[in-house]
């Protein structure tokens, strides 16, 4: 597995390289850096595929602000501000409105319910960066539609170390074809349950929705305008007819036309092409698991061997699909 890592310092290993990110409170990446990295190690990308994509989905203000605020390291520094303030907040009601003569009681339940809360906040907020994630995760899967192509996938992740955040673009080499052929058989195989399976997606994919915003003039070209004003392209999203009729809806408001896109495969396409769409929609999230290890390996009892083709892996992407979606 090769890995290209944008973070904080240069360092080269085996399979493995980093280039200097600008900063951690206003997050980029050089990305003519890390292509030129990529070329060194034999794979040739251009400029439409690689920094034009990623500059789209990545460079723009409001992206590195989420990605700022939604971080390990916000996290890491909220922690502790969060418990000061509910440790106070805990304190003075309870101290107007109960008469305790002991106060060491009353200190020690205060922190103890402060811990509670806070790390059940702070579990749930770890928990959801286990999500795919609309403002990221989505945002990336323009990039992979081109990526795959030169056998690479894109995701970004962060962590704490040593009280220091690191954010990272991570490149990794994935051939999708045994991913896709697998996913494909086992949408074949449940063919006969259609409807169960897409009841399953609806329910495990309603919350994913695209929202772009078009030109009058043009409503059907695809293309979107983002902050910045500039355009992404949705191959995967806005590139059949079926998906526009079936889960599109526009309201025009100031020359401009909002456009909200289901990402739940529609039902009438090809299997191959809801595998497709699924890989896709998948890819980024799955890269941020894999590189922070964050992956449960699969179970003999749910797996059989001939399904276990990733050798770099504990769990296939085509694999945590099956297992996110589609159980």
């Amino acid at each position: 597995m090769l890995i290209c890592t944008v973070n904080h310092q240069i360092e080269i290993q085996t399979n493995v390289f980093s280039v200097p990110c600008h900063s951690t409170l206003n997050p980029s990446f050089d990305l003519s850096v890390c292509r030129a990295a990529l070329e060194k190690e034999g794979f040739q990308i251009p400029v439409r595929d690689f920094e034009a994509p990623l500059k789209t989905a990545l460079d723009v203000p409001s992206v590195r602000r989420y990605m700022v605020f939604n971080s390990a390291l916000f996290h890491f520094i909220m922690a502790p501000v969060l418990y000061v303030v509910l440790w106070c907040a805990v304190f003075s009601t309870l101290h107007i409105y109960m008469t305790i003569t002991d106060y060491w009681v009353l200190c020690l339940s205060v922190s103890l319910v402060s811990i509670f809360i806070t790390t059940a906040i702070i579990f749930i907020l770890h928990h959801s960066n286990k999500e795919i994630n609309i403002n990221l995760d989505v945002r990336l899967i323009q990039v992979n539609e081109r990526m795959v192509k030169h056998k690479l996938l894109i995701g970004v992740a962060d962590w704490v170390q040593n009280c220091t955040g690191h954010i990272k673009l991570y490149c990794v080499y994935w051939d999708m074809t045994r991913c896709l052929r697998t996913l494909t058989e086992t949408l074949e195989e449940a063919n006969f349950v259609a409807n169960e399976t897409q009841k399953k997606l609806k329910k495990r994919m309603s919350h994913l929705i695209l929202v772009t915003e078009v030109t009058p003039a043009d409503p059907e070209d695809g293309g979107s305008e983002v902050e910045g004003g500039s355009s992404e392209e949705t191959t995967l999203l806005l590139g059949n007819e079926e998906a526009r009729r079936s889960t599109s809806s526009s309201q025009r408001e100031d020359s401009i036309i909002t456009t909200n896109y289901s990402l739940i495969p529609d039902k009438a396409l090809p299997v191959q092409a809801k595998a497709h769409q699924l890989l896709m929609t998948y890819s980024s999230v799955y890269v941020k698991l894999l590189v922070s290890e964050r992956l449960s390996g699969p179970s003999p009892h749910h797996f059989q061997p001939r399904r276990n083709h990733c050798t770099t892996a504990s769990l296939c992407l085509c694999q945590y699909i099956k297992t996110k979606i589609l159980r």
